[in-house]
């Protein structure tokens, strides 16, 4: 994370703000003029800038409009000892992201900072970041059939449903229509649908303005304004609530749209991809997903196969998975044996390809030596028997039969539903509780995806969870 900046002429402001950041584990940078701050954002803008209004030679509010000339997501909180409304007004129009008046409390500053950065890192965090753009591989006819779809797609500006089974690449396959169009050199911005919070659910997708609501202490960009004249991803569009798929059907519509609590109509330049591991039509026909939305949506489909589709591909994702492991970690790559690659080209990956390329991290962390034998892989994917000692099966199977037993005996329904949930309810749990509530690493022990468990979690009411 880069530093916070902080400007001020007046030296007891600085040494204030550097003592409250530094006890907060904080790093930052001073600077006694806008000009001193100007001249070193040539090297790179900071995460927050921090700034008085009224200091000799620029302003505050000057610094603030060439800030954000040149790097507009950076947050900029502007301070002053003349707390008038032509000042505020000026921060505000000038695209500020708090006022913040003299006196002030210093605890209260470093929260307002604090929110500052987590606004600066989500807003980083949507946008595709620059020379890390990761590649489709394939050679099976079902993936030609995916390139070509690219690149027929490459000069149009058409909605896309992206269609697949969870963990085949949907993101992937959305990042790499953005990259050969001609919105290429526009953000690219992603959002999981289903994983948003229901109580901030309009906020999240369009933005709010300050004190809209409580919490709302400062105007935020939505995802459509964040990615204007971009591509916006709406993943797991399948699961969106009812209640936001009336507002996403008005701005496809017309292209218009207002932040919560605002009243000046917006207007948007996006390209919208959006994918789904759901059938939509049957969700039409069950009424939970409107249809005329679906009619939008639906525009150009792309299809991506499950892995067990392209089994041909599965040597060459690999090695490419094992390399990639092997630069994360600064060791050598590892060498799969003919034979491991045939039991891995047997087998049906229900998590597609994000399960293989779980497994190749395994195998780079766990296997002793660079050459990966049948032995080396993990239990369940060495084909082997159970032992004889452990019997015809697992003590939890019979306790599932004897459970499953007495429902049907009481004449229960909906028994599979139920039972399913619990269960999946109790893995994610074990899994959270396993990694200290990090869902990137607990999806990566259950060989699901990061939006899948988000979007699990929500679904099952499991406890809050750290991402």
């Amino acid at each position: 994370m880069k530093p916070v900046w902080i400007v001020d002429d007046d030296r007891s402001i600085r040494w204030v703000f550097e003592k409250a950041l530094s006890r907060e584990g904080i790093s930052y940078h001073s600077f006694a003029s806008a000009r001193e701050a100007l001249d070193a954002l040539a090297d790179g803008p900071p995460q927050v800038l921090i700034s008085d209004i009224r200091m000799p030679g620029q302003s505050g509010i000057e610094l603030l409009q060439e800030v954000k000339k040149k790097h507009p997501s950076v947050p900029v909180i502007v301070m002053t000892a003349y707390s008038d409304l032509d000042s505020a007004v000026a921060a505000f129009q000038g695209g500020a992201y708090e006022y913040l008046p003299k006196p002030f409390d210093v605890d209260q500053a470093v929260e307002l900072i604090r929110r500052a950065l987590d606004e600066s890192q989500r807003e980083q965090a949507a946008l595709e970041p620059a020379g890390e753009l990761q590649e489709i591989l394939g050679q099976a006819p079902a993936m030609q059939e995916v390139f070509r779809a690219i690149g027929r797609l490459s000069q149009s500006s058409a909605t896309v449903l992206i269609t697949g089974e969870s963990g085949t690449g949907k993101e992937l396959v959305a990042r790499a229509l953005h990259r050969h169009s001609t919105r290429m050199s526009k953000p690219f911005v992603a959002i999981n649908t289903a994983a948003m919070p229901k109580d901030l659910l309009e906020s999240e997708l369009f933005g709010h303005e300050r004190g809209s609501f409580t919490g709302a202490q400062a105007l935020r960009r939505g995802p459509f304004e964040q990615a204007e004249g971009g591509t916006l991803f709406l993943d797991e569009i399948g699961d969106m609530p009812a209640e936001l798929q009336t507002r996403l059907l008005r701005v496809l519509a017309d292209g218009t749209f207002y932040r919560v609590g605002g009243h000046q109509q917006l207007k948007t330049n996006v390209r919208v991809i959006a994918a789904t591991h759901q059938d939509l039509e049957s969700r039409v026909r069950d009424g939970a997903f409107r249809e005329d939305l679906y009619h939008r949506v639906n525009v150009i489909r792309v299809r991506i196969p499950s892995l067990r589709e392209r089994r041909e591909d599965i040597p060459l994702l690999a090695r490419h998975f094992l390399a990639k492991s092997a630069r994360e970690l600064g060791v050598e790559p590892k060498r799969l044996s003919d034979e491991v690659l045939a039991q891995l080209s047997r087998m049906d990956f229900p998590g597609n390809v994000r399960q293989l390329e779980n497994l190749c991290h395994w195998l780079t962390v766990m296997a002793p030596g660079q050459a990966i034998g049948i032995a080396d892989l993990p239990v369940e994917l060495r084909g082997e028997p159970a032992s004889a000692g452990q019997g015809p099966a697992p003590d939890w199977i019979a306790a599932l039969e004897q459970e499953v037993e007495r429902r049907l005996a009481r004449g229960e329904t909906g028994v599979l539903d139920q039972l399913s949930r619990q269960f999946e309810r109790s893995l994610i749990a074990k899994a959270l509780a396993r990694t200290g509530g990090r869902r990137i690493e607990a999806a990566n022990l259950l060989g699901m995806g990061r939006n899948t468990i988000s979007r699990k979690i929500q679904e099952l009411g499991i406890g809050d969870a750290d991402d």
